[in-house]
C-alpha cells in the first residue's frame, strides 16, 4: 500500500506540473505579438480622366502615366508624365497648346491600415516640369468702346515654340484596393509656377500638365486613376493598434 501511495502521489505531481507548462504556452501564446508582412513594389497606371476627356471634347487629347515605389511603412516616391493637345477659346483669343511634362515627388500616407489592407489617403508634394509649343488661331483686336459693335475675328496661324514652364504641386488624395493588385484612386491639385517662359506679347494660359492659369501662376487640377501593383519583396512589422497597445 506504501508503494501504491508513493506512485499515486508522484503521478499526481507529474499531472500538475504537465497542466502547469500546458497552461504556460497558452499563455505565452495570447500573449504573442502578431506579426504581418506588407508588400513593396512599384505601383503604376492611367489617369481615366484624360481619356475620357479625349473622347468626349473634340478640343482635347491627353494621356497621363502615373506610378509610385514604396520607400518606407508610410511613404511614397511618386510622379506622371504625360502628354497634352488643348485648343482653348476665349472671348479674345483662340489658341491651341501642346507638349510634354512629368511630374516627381513623394507621398505621404496617413491612413492607419488594419492587418494586410492596402489603401491610402495621402498628401504629397511635386515638382513639375512642361516643355510645349503655342499656336496663335485666331484673336479679337480689343475695341474700347463697344457702341461700334466687335471687331471681326483676325487670323493668326503664328507657332510659338521652345515654351516652358516649371512649379510646385501640392497632392491631396486616396486610393483603395479593389482586387489583389489593382487599385483605384483620385487626387486633387494645387499648383503655383515657378517658371515660365512666355512668347511674346502672349501669355500661356493654358500649361500642359499645369492645366489653366489663374492669376498669372496659380492653378488647380484632378486625376481620378486605376493602377497595378508590382510586388517586389514584402517585409514583416508589428500592427500599430498592437504597437500603441504596448
Amino acid at each position: 500500500m506504501k508503494h501504491i501511495s508513493t506512485y499515486i502521489s508522484y503521478s499526481l505531481i507529474l499531472i500538475l506540473c504537465s497542466s502547469s507548462i500546458v497552461a504556460q504556452e497558452k499563455k505565452t501564446d495570447s500573449t504573442a505579438t502578431p506579426v504581418i508582412e506588407q508588400r513593396y513594389g512599384i505601383r503604376f497606371g492611367v489617369d481615366l480622366l484624360k481619356i475620357a476627356r479625349t473622347v468626349y471634347d473634340k478640343d482635347y487629347k491627353g494621356f497621363e502615366i502615373v506610378g509610385d515605389y514604396r520607400l518606407t511603412r508610410k511613404y511614397y516616391l511618386a510622379g506622371e508624365i504625360g502628354n497634352e493637345n488643348k485648343t482653348t477659346d476665349d472671348d479674345q483669343v483662340n489658341f491651341t497648346t501642346k507638349g510634354t511634362y512629368f511630374k516627381v515627388g513623394f507621398d505621404y500616407n496617413a491612413h492607419e491600415n488594419w492587418l494586410d489592407l492596402e489603401n491610402m489617403i495621402h498628401l504629397g508634394l511635386r515638382y513639375g516640369v512642361s516643355s510645349f509649343s503655342q499656336e496663335l488661331n485666331s484673336y479679337n483686336i480689343y475695341n474700347p468702346n463697344p457702341y461700334w459693335g466687335i471687331d471681326p475675328s483676325t487670323p493668326g496661324g503664328t507657332e510659338f515654340s521652345g515654351l516652358s514652364a516649371q512649379w510646385l504641386e501640392v497632392v491631396v488624395g486616396m486610393k483603395t484596393r479593389v482586387f489583389d493588385n489593382v487599385f483605384v484612386g483620385f487626387s486633387f491639385r494645387m499648383n503655383k509656377l515657378m517658371s515660365n517662359k512666355k512668347p511674346g506679347g502672349f501669355d500661356n494660359l493654358y500649361i500642359p500638365g499645369f492645366n489653366r492659369t489663374f492669376d498669372g501662376d496659380f492653378g488647380v487640377g484632378f486625376n481620378y486613376t486605376v493602377s497595378y501593383l508590382l510586388p517586389i519583396y514584402k517585409k514583416k512589422v508589428v500592427p500599430q493598434d498592437t504597437e500603441e497597445k504596448k
